[in-house]
Protein backbone atom coordinates (compact mmCIF):
# COMPACT_ATOMS: atom_id res chain seq x y z
CA UNK A 1 0.00 0.00 0.00
CA UNK A 2 2.56 2.36 0.92
CA UNK A 3 4.57 1.38 -2.34
CA UNK A 4 1.46 2.41 -4.10
CA UNK A 5 0.84 5.18 -2.78
CA UNK A 6 4.48 6.77 -2.90
CA UNK A 7 3.74 5.67 -6.92
CA UNK A 8 0.83 7.73 -7.39
CA UNK A 9 2.35 10.77 -5.66
CA UNK A 10 5.29 10.92 -7.89
CA UNK A 11 3.68 9.83 -11.13
CA UNK A 12 -0.09 11.00 -10.78
CA UNK A 13 -2.07 9.64 -13.54
CA UNK A 14 -3.90 12.31 -14.70
CA UNK A 15 -6.53 12.76 -17.95
CA UNK A 16 -5.02 16.44 -18.29
CA UNK A 17 -2.85 16.22 -21.68
CA UNK A 18 -1.30 19.46 -20.27
CA UNK A 19 -0.07 18.29 -16.93
CA UNK A 20 3.66 18.58 -16.22
CA UNK A 21 6.03 17.13 -14.45
CA UNK A 22 6.56 17.78 -10.89
CA UNK A 23 9.31 20.17 -10.45
CA UNK A 24 8.74 21.81 -13.84
CA UNK A 25 7.17 25.14 -13.91
CA UNK A 26 4.81 26.58 -16.72
CA UNK A 27 6.62 28.69 -19.26
CA UNK A 28 5.83 32.91 -18.79
CA UNK A 29 5.85 33.55 -22.38
CA UNK A 30 4.22 31.31 -24.92
CA UNK A 31 5.46 30.26 -28.27
CA UNK A 32 3.23 32.82 -30.09
CA UNK A 33 4.18 35.87 -28.02
CA UNK A 34 7.64 35.14 -28.89
CA UNK A 35 6.74 34.75 -32.66
CA UNK A 36 4.52 37.78 -32.84
CA UNK A 37 7.34 39.68 -30.74
CA UNK A 38 9.92 38.58 -33.21
CA UNK A 39 7.53 39.69 -36.25
CA UNK A 40 7.32 43.35 -34.96
CA UNK A 41 11.52 43.53 -34.07
CA UNK A 42 11.61 42.68 -38.05
CA UNK A 43 9.14 45.67 -38.78
CA UNK A 44 10.86 47.89 -36.55
CA UNK A 45 14.21 46.84 -37.91
CA UNK A 46 13.06 47.92 -41.68
CA UNK A 47 11.60 50.85 -40.77
CA UNK A 48 14.21 52.03 -38.83
CA UNK A 49 16.50 50.75 -41.78
CA UNK A 50 14.68 52.48 -44.24
CA UNK A 51 14.40 55.54 -41.88
CA UNK A 52 18.14 56.42 -41.11
CA UNK A 53 18.35 56.13 -44.77
CA UNK A 54 20.75 52.85 -44.67
CA UNK A 55 19.78 51.67 -48.03
CA UNK A 56 18.46 53.61 -50.83
CA UNK A 57 14.67 53.73 -51.41
CA UNK A 58 15.43 52.25 -54.70
CA UNK A 59 16.87 48.77 -52.82
CA UNK A 60 15.12 49.55 -49.72
CA UNK A 61 11.28 50.94 -49.18
CA UNK A 62 10.40 52.33 -46.30
CA UNK A 63 6.82 50.44 -45.24
CA UNK A 64 4.82 53.54 -45.30
CA UNK A 65 6.02 52.87 -49.34
CA UNK A 66 5.09 49.80 -49.42
CA UNK A 67 1.44 50.15 -47.91
CA UNK A 68 0.90 52.93 -50.28
CA UNK A 69 1.78 51.04 -53.23
CA UNK A 70 -0.17 47.85 -52.03
CA UNK A 71 -3.31 50.30 -51.74
CA UNK A 72 -2.35 51.50 -55.55
CA UNK A 73 -2.02 47.71 -56.90
CA UNK A 74 -5.05 46.81 -55.19
CA UNK A 75 -7.44 49.14 -56.56
CA UNK A 76 -5.48 50.19 -60.17
CA UNK A 77 -3.75 47.03 -60.50
CA UNK A 78 -0.23 46.52 -61.83
CA UNK A 79 1.00 44.55 -65.20
CA UNK A 80 -2.42 43.96 -66.88
CA UNK A 81 -4.54 42.93 -63.62
CA UNK A 82 -5.39 43.99 -60.22
CA UNK A 83 -3.71 42.01 -57.19
CA UNK A 84 -6.81 40.08 -56.71
CA UNK A 85 -6.24 39.14 -60.09
CA UNK A 86 -3.02 38.10 -59.79
CA UNK A 87 -3.76 36.62 -56.26
CA UNK A 88 -6.61 34.41 -57.44
CA UNK A 89 -4.48 33.43 -61.09
CA UNK A 90 -1.48 31.90 -58.58
CA UNK A 91 -4.33 30.43 -56.07
CA UNK A 92 -6.27 28.65 -59.11
CA UNK A 93 -2.68 26.98 -60.71
CA UNK A 94 -1.19 26.02 -56.99
CA UNK A 95 -4.90 24.78 -55.71
CA UNK A 96 -5.50 22.28 -59.23
CA UNK A 97 -1.41 21.33 -58.93
CA UNK A 98 -2.22 20.56 -55.19
CA UNK A 99 -5.32 18.17 -56.00
CA UNK A 100 -3.49 16.71 -58.67
CA UNK A 101 -0.72 16.00 -56.45
CA UNK A 102 -3.09 14.73 -53.87
CA UNK A 103 -5.45 12.77 -55.62
CA UNK A 104 -2.66 10.56 -57.38
CA UNK A 105 0.44 11.11 -54.65
CA UNK A 106 -1.43 9.44 -51.64
CA UNK A 107 -2.66 6.14 -53.43
CA UNK A 108 0.69 6.00 -55.05
CA UNK A 109 2.63 6.40 -51.29
CA UNK A 110 0.41 4.13 -49.81
CA UNK A 111 0.61 1.46 -52.38
CA UNK A 112 4.46 1.83 -52.37
CA UNK A 113 4.58 1.06 -48.49
CA UNK A 114 2.00 -1.51 -49.00
CA UNK A 115 3.75 -3.41 -51.73
CA UNK A 116 7.41 -3.88 -52.15
CA UNK A 117 6.70 -3.82 -55.99
CA UNK A 118 4.67 -1.07 -56.48
CA UNK A 119 7.68 0.50 -54.21
CA UNK A 120 10.62 -0.60 -56.99
CA UNK A 121 8.43 0.88 -60.22
CA UNK A 122 8.09 4.18 -58.63
CA UNK A 123 10.63 5.04 -56.62
CA UNK A 124 13.54 5.40 -59.39
CA UNK A 125 11.63 7.73 -61.77
CA UNK A 126 10.25 9.90 -58.65
CA UNK A 127 13.78 9.89 -57.40
CA UNK A 128 15.13 11.33 -60.95
CA UNK A 129 12.90 13.79 -61.70
CA UNK A 130 12.70 14.98 -57.88
CA UNK A 131 16.17 15.89 -57.61
CA UNK A 132 16.13 18.08 -60.38
CA UNK A 133 15.30 21.60 -60.37
CA UNK A 134 12.13 22.59 -61.76
CA UNK A 135 13.02 25.41 -63.98
CA UNK A 136 15.02 22.67 -65.66
CA UNK A 137 12.61 20.88 -67.05
CA UNK A 138 10.14 23.70 -67.48
CA UNK A 139 11.06 24.40 -71.17
CA UNK A 140 10.64 20.90 -71.89
CA UNK A 141 7.26 20.83 -70.68
CA UNK A 142 6.37 24.08 -72.37
CA UNK A 143 7.71 22.58 -75.72
CA UNK A 144 6.03 19.66 -74.91
CA UNK A 145 2.32 22.11 -73.96
CA UNK A 146 3.05 25.27 -74.67
CA UNK A 147 3.11 28.49 -73.25
CA UNK A 148 -0.35 27.81 -71.51
CA UNK A 149 -1.37 26.90 -68.37
CA UNK A 150 -1.13 23.59 -68.74
CA UNK A 151 2.27 23.58 -69.02
CA UNK A 152 2.55 25.91 -65.38
CA UNK A 153 -0.10 23.01 -63.98
CA UNK A 154 2.01 20.41 -64.42
CA UNK A 155 5.35 21.62 -63.58
CA UNK A 156 3.31 22.44 -60.15
CA UNK A 157 2.09 19.33 -59.65
CA UNK A 158 5.27 17.44 -60.29
CA UNK A 159 6.79 19.57 -57.51
CA UNK A 160 3.77 18.21 -55.02
CA UNK A 161 3.69 15.23 -56.29
CA UNK A 162 6.61 13.85 -54.72
CA UNK A 163 6.53 14.67 -50.93
CA UNK A 164 3.07 13.63 -50.78
CA UNK A 165 3.81 10.37 -52.26
CA UNK A 166 6.90 10.10 -50.42
CA UNK A 167 5.12 10.77 -46.67
CA UNK A 168 2.04 8.71 -47.80
CA UNK A 169 4.74 5.86 -47.74
CA UNK A 170 6.93 6.56 -44.93
CA UNK A 171 3.44 6.61 -43.23
CA UNK A 172 2.30 3.08 -44.01
CA UNK A 173 6.55 2.35 -43.25
CA UNK A 174 5.81 3.64 -39.80
CA UNK A 175 2.76 1.97 -38.52
CA UNK A 176 3.82 -0.39 -35.75
CA UNK A 177 3.74 -4.27 -36.68
CA UNK A 178 2.53 -5.44 -33.26
CA UNK A 179 -0.46 -2.82 -34.18
CA UNK A 180 -0.97 -4.75 -37.18
CA UNK A 181 -0.57 -8.41 -36.03
CA UNK A 182 -3.04 -7.02 -33.04
CA UNK A 183 -6.10 -6.44 -35.70
CA UNK A 184 -5.23 -9.46 -37.73
CA UNK A 185 -5.61 -11.83 -34.38
CA UNK A 186 -8.88 -10.23 -33.57
CA UNK A 187 -10.04 -11.46 -36.99
CA UNK A 188 -9.90 -7.40 -38.61
CA UNK A 189 -10.42 -8.36 -42.60
CA UNK A 190 -7.77 -6.25 -45.15
CA UNK A 191 -10.28 -3.27 -45.63
CA UNK A 192 -10.62 -2.90 -42.04
CA UNK A 193 -6.86 -3.27 -41.24
CA UNK A 194 -6.53 -0.62 -44.25
CA UNK A 195 -9.08 1.66 -42.91
CA UNK A 196 -8.61 1.37 -39.25
CA UNK A 197 -4.85 0.68 -38.80
CA UNK A 198 -2.53 1.78 -41.74
CA UNK A 199 -4.35 5.15 -43.10
CA UNK A 200 -5.09 6.40 -39.73
CA UNK A 201 -1.38 5.70 -38.42
CA UNK A 202 -0.12 7.00 -42.07
CA UNK A 203 -2.50 10.19 -41.61
CA UNK A 204 -0.20 12.54 -39.68
CA UNK A 205 2.81 11.66 -42.05
CA UNK A 206 0.72 12.60 -45.21
CA UNK A 207 -0.47 15.47 -43.50
CA UNK A 208 3.28 16.64 -43.10
CA UNK A 209 4.11 15.61 -46.56
CA UNK A 210 0.90 18.36 -47.54
CA UNK A 211 2.77 21.53 -45.90
CA UNK A 212 5.81 20.20 -47.34
CA UNK A 213 4.07 20.54 -50.80
CA UNK A 214 2.47 23.37 -50.54
CA UNK A 215 5.91 25.16 -49.55
CA UNK A 216 7.23 23.52 -52.63
CA UNK A 217 4.75 24.26 -55.13
CA UNK A 218 4.64 28.45 -53.87
CA UNK A 219 8.19 28.43 -55.11
CA UNK A 220 7.94 26.65 -57.99
CA UNK A 221 4.82 29.01 -59.39
CA UNK A 222 6.90 31.80 -58.60
CA UNK A 223 9.74 30.37 -60.85
CA UNK A 224 7.04 29.32 -63.82
CA UNK A 225 5.08 32.55 -63.84
CA UNK A 226 8.74 34.38 -63.71
CA UNK A 227 9.22 32.73 -66.84
CA UNK A 228 6.03 31.86 -68.65
CA UNK A 229 3.08 33.98 -67.52
CA UNK A 230 0.82 36.53 -68.11
CA UNK A 231 -0.62 36.80 -64.91
CA UNK A 232 -0.04 35.84 -61.40
CA UNK A 233 2.08 37.51 -58.53
CA UNK A 234 5.41 35.66 -60.30
CA UNK A 235 4.42 37.56 -63.23
CA UNK A 236 3.50 40.62 -61.48
CA UNK A 237 6.86 40.97 -59.32
CA UNK A 238 9.13 39.82 -62.79
CA UNK A 239 7.27 43.09 -64.60
CA UNK A 240 8.10 45.21 -61.38
CA UNK A 241 11.90 44.23 -61.28
CA UNK A 242 12.18 45.28 -64.80
CA UNK A 243 11.09 48.59 -64.16
CA UNK A 244 12.96 48.79 -60.37
CA UNK A 245 9.76 48.87 -58.87
CA UNK A 246 10.98 47.76 -55.70
CA UNK A 247 7.65 48.78 -53.69
CA UNK A 248 5.92 46.29 -56.09
CA UNK A 249 8.10 43.88 -55.75
CA UNK A 250 7.74 43.95 -52.00
CA UNK A 251 3.85 43.85 -52.65
CA UNK A 252 4.35 40.75 -54.44
CA UNK A 253 6.59 39.24 -52.32
CA UNK A 254 4.25 39.91 -48.75
CA UNK A 255 1.54 38.33 -50.66
CA UNK A 256 3.40 35.39 -51.50
CA UNK A 257 4.24 35.50 -47.59
CA UNK A 258 0.57 35.75 -46.59
CA UNK A 259 -0.64 33.30 -48.48
CA UNK A 260 2.17 30.47 -47.42
CA UNK A 261 1.34 31.50 -43.98
CA UNK A 262 -2.41 31.17 -44.39
CA UNK A 263 -1.82 27.66 -46.01
CA UNK A 264 0.06 26.85 -43.21
CA UNK A 265 -1.94 27.75 -40.41
CA UNK A 266 -5.10 25.79 -42.42
CA UNK A 267 -3.01 22.81 -42.56
CA UNK A 268 -2.33 22.95 -39.05
CA UNK A 269 -5.96 23.57 -38.15
CA UNK A 270 -6.80 20.39 -40.29
CA UNK A 271 -4.04 18.32 -38.40
CA UNK A 272 -5.73 19.43 -34.86
CA UNK A 273 -9.30 18.17 -36.10
CA UNK A 274 -8.30 14.60 -38.26
CA UNK A 275 -5.45 13.62 -35.97
CA UNK A 276 -5.89 15.06 -32.22
CA UNK A 277 -3.74 12.50 -30.95
CA UNK A 278 -0.43 13.43 -32.97
CA UNK A 279 2.41 14.39 -30.42
CA UNK A 280 0.56 13.22 -27.55
CA UNK A 281 0.94 9.48 -27.52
Amino acid sequence: MTLAANSQEVLPLSPNRHARLPGVARPRIGTRTISVATLAALLALWFTAARLGWATPLFLPSPADVFNQFGVVLNDGYAEGTLLEHALASLGRIGAALGIGIVLGVPVGLLMGLNRWVRGVFTVPIDLYWGLPPLAYLPLLIIWLGIGESSKIVLLALSTFAPICFSAQAGVRSVPVERVNAALSLGASRLQLFTGIILPSALPEILTGLRIAVGAGLSTLVAAELIAARSGLGYMIMSAANFLATDVVFVGLIVIAALAFAFSAGLRWLERRLVPWKGKL
